[in-house]
């Protein structure tokens, strides 16, 4: 699980998107004069930075319930005036030519691009974020979700807005099981199928469970997600971390722990974007039942994977000794705050009891709403257009990496929302890189802030994890950029090392 915090990136078009809410109510002869000044605004007040993507002219018509031509016209306006810049089978996006131009976030500009030889203040907000964890929240299908709105307060009955059911309204419970086990391959039935407030909450419901059951500790990744120590801490269980090699959790390490519990990202280890192979999977099966204990899955972003098809899930193989859990926090959006925990049998009741007493249930709405886009195929679109986005944003973060950072390394498999990237010592020492790194107005993230233990001896490279899901190609090449400009030694040839872990480099 990565960072859950919902902050919208650079590229985030959802920061402009109500400046442009007044167009459905002008005039109907206004409508694309007001479309096209609330576009300029959004531009010049920095709302939309340059590179940010917008949507396409029949997605846009249909959120302001305007014609498809009106939009085209708009876009085409703005496009010769160089607000905009439209490009052939790319899109449409902010143009560069407009002096200042940023992203506004709670009152501040953030993405604009510094003056020449300026140096942002490191208090300042961060000109390109490279944080991980954040997905494009301008992607969120809102004609989708609106129709899906007024589909499901038809139907939904009166008994229904009655205190639900704990684990979730029976409709979503039903969608989810056979959506988790068509694209996950995971044993889901929906009566050990629970809704929750994403991941956070079905860690804070299993720790809970464990608790009962007499666990006093539970081993995490290390490095790993910072999450899951304080999650669990806050249910009264230890974390003990568990160094990992190339293939997962050290089963030696994992035995010595004396823990009974374990908690994974099987599919795409959280942050070092590593996949756990069949062999060390059986492995962790084989210690999680000789223990008579329990492996906690989280599959975080299980359904983004690029070179090929996404692997099942571990739960699949043995559904009494695992635990999973996801949410739609990075194919929809993390303020929904909607996930589900598939518990073990033995587990079930007492997982199912925790969530009464804390919060008697999710509101029902939003989970026919969900209901609804999965029954109708729109959540299946939703991941497919995720990940096509996402997979050209990866393909943009390491053309980038290959032209201006010479002997960067990029590792892991081609998944997610994030790379790990491999600086040459001619960068420097981390803690004076990622210094400089903010003073030019770049906001990058150490490998060696996930860890719990301290590192062991390195050779010198700073290893860094890259969130590239939330930020356009164009800010992604001016991030990377600037990152190239930190190395003291720029006279080697250039070019990205290849990559390892069966990463395609793309």
């Amino acid at each position: 699980m990565s960072d859950d915090n919902g902050r919208a990136g650079d590229g985030s078009w959802t920061a402009a998107w109500e400046l442009l809410l007044p167009t459905a109510g002008a005039p109907r002869r206004r409508r694309g004069r007001a479309l096209q000044e609330a576009l300029r605004e959004a531009v010049r007040s920095g709302r939309l930075a340059a590179g940010t993507r917008l949507p396409s002219g029949r997605e846009l018509a249909a959120d302001l319930g305007v014609s498809r031509g009106l939009v085209t016209e708009a876009y085409e306006q703005l496009t010769a005036e160089g607000y905009l810049d439209s490009r052939r089978g790319a899109g449409t996006w902010v143009g560069g030519a407009v002096r200042g131009a940023g992203t506004w976030v709670g009152g501040a500009v953030r993405g604009a691009r510094p003056p020449r030889n300026a140096v942002a203040p490191a208090a300042g907000t961060p000109f390109i974020d490279f944080t991980p964890g954040t997905p494009d929240l301008s992607l969120f299908p809102r004609a989708a979700w609106s129709a899906a709105h007024r589909r499901a307060l038809h139907r939904l009955p009166h008994r229904a807005l009655g205190y639900p059911d704990p684990r979730g309204l029976p409709e979503l419970r039903r969608e989810l099981a056979q959506l988790l086990t068509r694209r996950r391959g995971v044993a889901a039935d929906p009566e050990r199928l629970v809704v929750c407030s994403g991941v956070a909450q079905a860690m804070t419901l299993l720790g809970f469970a464990l608790r009962a059951a007499g666990h006093r500790a539970v081993a995490v990744e290390d490095p790993g997600s910072p999450e899951h120590a304080q999650l669990f801490a806050a249910a009264g269980l230890a974390s003990v971390p568990v160094p990992l090699d190339g293939e997962g959790p050290v089963m030696a390490e994992l035995a010595a722990s004396g823990a009974r519990a374990a908690v994974l990202t099987p599919s795409h280890q959280f942050p070092s974007g590593t996949a756990v192979p069949a062999a060390r999977r059986a492995e962790l099966l084989g210690w999680a039942r000789a223990a008579g204990g329990l492996l906690v899955e989280d599959d975080y972003d299980g359904d983004f994977r690029y070179d090929r098809a996404p692997v099942g899930a571990l739960q699949g193989l043995d559904p009494e000794r695992v635990a999973y859990t996801g949410s739609v926090s990075k194919s929809l959006a993390p303020g929904l705050r909607l996930g589900w925990l598939v518990v073990p049998g033995w587990l079930a009741d007492d997982v199912v009891a925790r969530k009464r007493t804390m919060d008697l249930g999710n509101p029902v709405l939003d989970q026919a709403l969900l209901a609804e886009l999965i029954a109708r195929g729109d959540y299946d679109r939703q991941l497919r257009r995720c990940q096509r986005a996402y997979r050209e944003r990866r393909d943009a973060l390491t053309a980038a990496l290959a032209a201006h950072c010479p002997g960067a390394e990029v590792t892991g498999i081609a998944a997610g929302l994030h790379v790990i990237v491999t600086l040459p010592a001619a960068y420097g020492a981390e803690a004076e890189l990622l210094a400089r790194a903010r003073r030019a107005g770049l906001a990058l993230r150490a490998l060696s802030a996930y860890r719990s233990a301290p590192a062991p001896p390195g050779d010198g490279r700073v290893r860094l994890v890259l969130g590239y899901a939330h930020l356009a190609p164009s800010d992604l090449d001016r991030g990377v950029r600037l990152l190239g400009t930190l190395r003291r030694d720029r006279s080697r040839g250039r070019g990205v090392a290849p990559a390892r872990n069966g990463s395609t480099g793309r």
